[in-house]
């Protein structure tokens, strides 16, 4: 009498499994297989996390922000990338993250192309003889820097320029405005006076262009350079990281208005 139950049994909850759409082990296995397959290639080819460690992108980033990049959409434009991906080359206003020579990743915004003549004037950025509508831009009070806010500059005077880069800017400056060479990109930080940037050592190549941020997916309130009071902390440097700490500070305050901002 017990065989008939049992194979009753089984076959209500095959037709119960079939009612519900309910997946055999074998399948929930199989999918959840693709899901990592597929989260792993999204993070190893296309996106990353990385986290802002300073200020020189305030009030666009800011310190404590977690990002996640994309690093397609300025792949070398070949037969499969522009197949799988949508490829395009970097544009005048965009913010990019690139390799650097002393932190292996910084993140700036682009404000000069190959071929535009740019200068700076009192912190105004001219791009071919046209002022640059820059909404993003903020001047944190500091000392005034005269290289920083009038550039080029005619005298050589802050410790902080690279002397490489000095030498190769007078060879490009033309009536008193830097031309931007070919395979080449001029970068700022949004914050102008707290930003080491394309300003005291040069041009960005397009070969060290490595990808575009996308969406602030968790901020974590952090102390800043900027912040009134005593309670603000020098950032330790320029260098963008990956948040192996994230884990370790979700008990502390958290920027919940940030988390899923799309950067622009």
């Amino acid at each position: 009498m017990s065989t008939p139950v049992h194979g009753a049994s089984r076959h209500w909850l095959r037709l119960e499994r079939l009612r519900l759409h309910l997946p055999t082990p074998p399948e929930a296995l199989a999918s959840l297989l693709c899901t990592v397959v597929v989260a792993l290639f999204l993070l190893g080819f296309v996106l990353q996390p990385y986290l802002i460690p300073s200020e020189s992108m305030e009030r666009t980033l800011l310190v404590g922000d977690f990002l996640l990049v994309n690093k397609q959409v300025y792949a070398p434009a070949g037969r499969l990338t522009r197949w799988l991906m949508p490829y395009r080359d970097v544009a005048r206003g965009e913010i990019v993250v690139f390799h650097h020579s002393q932190p292996p990743y910084l993140v700036k915004r682009v404000v000069g192309i190959p071929g535009d003549r740019l200068r700076i004037a009192d912190g105004r950025v001219m791009v071919n003889n046209a002022p640059l509508d820059e909404p993003y831009a903020v001047f944190e009070p500091t000392a005034r820097d005269p290289f920083g806010n009038d550039f080029p500059a005619t005298v050589y005077t802050d410790p902080n320029i690279d002397p490489v880069w000095w030498r190769q800017m007078r060879v490009l400056v033309q009536n008193g405005e830097l031309v931007v060479p070919q395979g080449e990109y001029f970068v700022l930080g949004d914050n102008r006076n707290f930003s080491k940037d394309s300003r005291f050592w040069g041009f960005v190549s397009r070969e060290q262009i490595v990808a575009r941020p996308l969406v602030i997916y968790f901020s974590l309130r952090q102390p800043s350079m900027t912040d009134p009071g005593p309670a603000a902390l020098p950032a330790a440097d320029d260098r963008l990281g990956h948040g192996r700490q994230l884990s370790a500070r979700l008990s502390g305050f958290a920027r919940w208005e940030r988390i899923f901002r799309v950067v622009h």
